[in-house]
């Protein structure tokens, strides 16, 4: 039986549905089916092009690792990534101070992306795979206007919230 989220852009008002893909990232849909509810800080990825996502404390415990992996997201990949502290804390990022980025113990990356073309490479690191673990099967037109919205207009006291569909 299918298991379905919701993720959401709360200021903005928009959310969309995505189907987890238990058969394809098992791990990773365990991982964070069983963390749900997730909040924090949006951010629209520097990098990635067509990236929103949040960074939120570790949660996989063992670490997912690698499963369904991506450097080329489409529209509608729902992402995870697992950080170290020293892959994402460097302060030309422009992370706040006491944001997920500066934990101790890494942070937790989940990604929306919204258009076409992105690629997931960093000027520091290199190739930054990442696990597709669900799609989006409705509200992606919204939830890209919304996402394109906070590219031109920011992103503070913009919040992505992950649930639990109904």
């Amino acid at each position: 039986m299918a298991r379905y989220i919701t993720i959401a852009l709360e200021k903005r008002g928009v959310s969309c549905r995505a189907e987890l893909l238990d058969a394809e990232a098992p791990r990773t849909c365990a991982a964070v089916w069983d963390a749900l509810p997730q909040s924090g800080a949006a951010y629209h990825a520097k990098y990635a092009r067509n990236e929103v996502y949040t960074l939120v404390p570790p949660f996989a415990d063992p670490k997912v690792g690698r499963e369904n992996p991506t450097i080329t997201p489409i529209p509608g990949d729902v992402v995870y990534f697992e950080f170290e502290p020293w892959e994402i804390g460097n302060p030309a990022y422009g992370y706040d101070e006491g944001s997920e980025a500066h934990g101790r113990r890494g942070a937790t990356d989940l990604a929306i992306f919204y258009g076409r073309n992105n690629l997931l490479i960093n000027g520091d690191a290199g190739w930054v795979p990442g696990n597709v673990f669900a799609t989006i099967v409705e509200g992606l037109p919204e939830m890209a206007a919304a996402a394109q919205d906070l590219w031109l207009r920011g992103v503070i006291g913009e919040t992505l919230s992950v649930a639990r569909a109904q």
